[in-house]
């Protein structure tokens, strides 16, 4: 039988979306074509998708259609009307990666923002000890992890729990959304193996706790003066609740520094780079929570900095909108389920996950061709 490879285009992965008509950068949102709402009546969700030969652009209020709050917060959430702008076929940075900003880093499906690890404090003001938000802020989080920021933008920092629910250990996880340089972000399960064999697991970071008793060195091996000295490590201040407090130790678990890792997905059958939110072994998020302190893919710009999310098409970039939802069976992207997808699903019969796989389960199987058959023909 066939084992699914990853089909890598050189290092910068630019025919990661080979072979498919439309790339899940385009079809994969929750998009409200009925008008629904969210929080404080505004419409909700991703209300349009365009896209370009180089670039898709995502419009959409940043309020889900699910239900938020009540949050331990001053702020309020309100619908703020972005339009982010995601690269159609994204490639690796090989230059000086750029840093995962305060603010908004990534999109989640339905429009919502996704922030980085910190809460843009740290301690006694010097920039030294960096807080994570899930410990400092946690407690302002409302049921989906999340809470709007100063300027009313609602954000999860963790696994966005109300968007896909609870955590499912025995299927890879579902796409979550889109970081800014155009790679996918996963939830915390996903094919044990990158080459979408070995069954489902849970992705571990490589991000460890330091074996430290006090604060008094950096990770990279700096040591502070007493006036940088961080509190000690205590009930009040365990270990792991700044960033400075957590390590990268190549290869100690499935991803890189960044978070991610080149590998099979059910969306991405040939492969592609992939970030994925990190949980521990009894489903909390742990340290970097969603994408690590660095983007692996070139960031355009647009969506960061003063005014950022609010993009246009270039003059004279010619774009298409999407029309349809999504359509899970449709494995080469062609909008529609036919003896394409089916050849592609048999090839891959009883071997692990990948192209096939749409029940997300590792493995190729009958239940995933009944889903085909019942999919047969246009997405809608």
């Amino acid at each position: 039988m066939k084992i699914p490879t990853i089909t890598l285009c050189g290092v910068a992965l630019a025919c990661v979306s080979a072979g498919f008509a439309v790339p899940p950068t385009v079809t994969q949102w929750k998009r409200n074509t009925t008008g629904a709402t969210g929080y404080g009546g505004a419409v909700a969700d991703v209300t349009l998708v365009r896209y370009s030969t180089t670039n898709v652009y995502v419009t959409c209020s940043g309020i889900p259609s699910y239900t938020i709050g009540p949050w331990n917060s001053p702020n309020t959430a309100t619908a703020l009307n972005w339009v982010y702008k995601l690269p159609l076929n994204p490639v690796q940075n090989t230059g000086t990666a750029t840093t995962v900003g305060l603010g908004h880093a990534a999109v989640l499906r339905d429009g919502t923002a996704i922030y980085n690890a910190r809460d843009a404090r740290s301690y006694n003001n010097l920039g030294i000890w960096n807080q994570t938000a899930w410990v400092f802020e946690r407690g302002s989080f409302d049921n989906c992890y999340g809470h709007p920021s100063p300027g009313r933008e609602y954000h999860p920092h963790a696994y966005p729990t109300c968007l896909l629910g609870a955590i499912d250990v025995t299927k890879h996880s579902p796409l979550i959304g889109f970081a800014f340089d155009g790679f996918p972000i996963y939830g915390p399960f996903g094919y044990a193996n990158a080459d979408g064999t070995g069954g489902v697991t849970r992705i571990t970071s490589s991000f460890q706790p330091r074996q430290i008793t006090a604060r008094t060195s950096l990770p990279n091996g700096t040591q502070l003066t007493a006036s940088q000295y961080g509190p000690a490590i205590s009930t009040a201040f365990p270990l792991g609740c700044y960033v400075e407090d957590w390590q990268y130790i190549a290869a100690s678990g499935h991803l890189d520094r960044h978070n991610g890792r080149i590998c099979v997905t059910p969306e991405y059958p040939t492969g592609t780079y992939c970030y994925f939110v990190t949980v521990n072994a009894v489903m909390e998020p742990v340290y970097p929570y969603t994408l690590g302190e660095t983007y692996y893919g070139v960031v355009p710009a647009g969506n960061t900095g003063p005014n950022g999310g609010h993009n246009t098409p270039g003059s004279g970039e010619s774009v298409q909108t999407l029309v349809g939802g999504l359509c899970v069976a449709d494995i080469d992207g062609s909008r529609v389920v036919d003896g394409a997808d089916l050849g592609s699903l048999l090839s891959n019969w009883g071997d692990g996950g990948g192209a096939g796989d749409l029940d997300r389960n590792g493995i190729v199987n009958g239940a995933d061709l009944g889903s085909l058959l019942a999919g047969w023909g246009p997405c809608p």
